[in-house]
């Protein structure tokens, strides 16, 4: 009995150690980098100021004041005024919140539209694999800003039409990685074990396949972003873009 507890007691003094997990190591390994703190805390910034553009514009970005036209920079006017006399930094924030809505709005369908194409392309293979990718080297061989100009002109100026015109021309590069990476993952071990065990086709996909495809599909995401809010800069410049008098910074240069 003595032997028992003295056992217990050596088990319960004994230190628990931490197991890591993958959100601690790319947390650990982000404070490391500099740089990506650095860049984290920029895009923070501007997602803090695209949600509260309300409460940090000084001004309205609709209202014109003809009497400040093309007014220099001020202490009213930090950035001075547009043509109609309204406050350029008041526009560049509510941009803000345009380009980002932009980026994350495409990147949705663009997830939406790859991500399953590259999955059923690298999984089935065969005849479904060879028409999927000759789809999609189709669609690659588009000029992308050409085909984006040509949808916008077909759906109209405005914010929903550049979410599905970016959506529906940026899909093709991440359904090739998806596919390259679903390739090297359905001759895996846990593939086979999961099979063995009866999983069906959706379930390996859903649960076992995307998972661990996780990673490059995150990445595309994330240079998607400023892609998609470079070509609404390019689409509102040449005038097929956001609908004035909503500011985006495209539109404003």
């Amino acid at each position: 009995m003595s032997r028992a507890v003295a056992a217990v007691a050596l088990a319960v003094d004994e230190p628990r150690i931490r197991t890591s997990s993958l959100w601690r190591d790319g947390v650990r390994r982000l404070r490391r980098n500099r740089l990506a703190v650095a860049g984290g805390i920029v895009i923070l910034l501007l997602c803090v100021v695209a949600i509260f553009a309300d409460f940090i514009a000084p001004y309205s970005y609709t209202k014109p004041n003809f009497g400040r036209i093309y007014d220099f920079p001020s202490r009213d006017y930090p950035l001075g005024t547009d043509q109609l006399g309204r406050d350029v930094l008041s526009r560049m924030i509510y941009g803000a919140r345009v380009s980002m809505l932009v980026g994350l709005g495409a990147q949705v369908i663009v997830v939406l539209i790859g991500v399953p194409i590259g999955l059923v392309s690298g999984f089935v293979g065969g005849r479904v694999d060879l028409f999927l990718t000759r789809f999609v080297d189709v669609m690659y061989a588009f000029p992308r800003l050409l085909f984006v100009i040509l949808v916008m002109s077909m759906l109209g100026a405005g914010l929903t039409n550049i979410f599905i015109a970016i959506g529906l021309t940026g899909w093709v590069g991440i359904a090739r990685q998806t596919r390259a990476q679903v390739l090297a993952l359905k001759e895996k071990e846990f593939v086979d074990g999961a099979r063995a065990l009866g999983a069906g086709f959706t379930r390996l996909l859903v649960r076992h396949i995307l998972p661990n495809a996780l990673t490059p599909i995150v990445v595309a995401v994330t240079f998607g972003i400023p892609e998609a809010i470079f070509t609404e800069a390019a689409l509102s410049f040449i005038g097929v873009g956001i609908n004035p008098p909503t500011p985006s910074w495209g539109q404003m240069v």
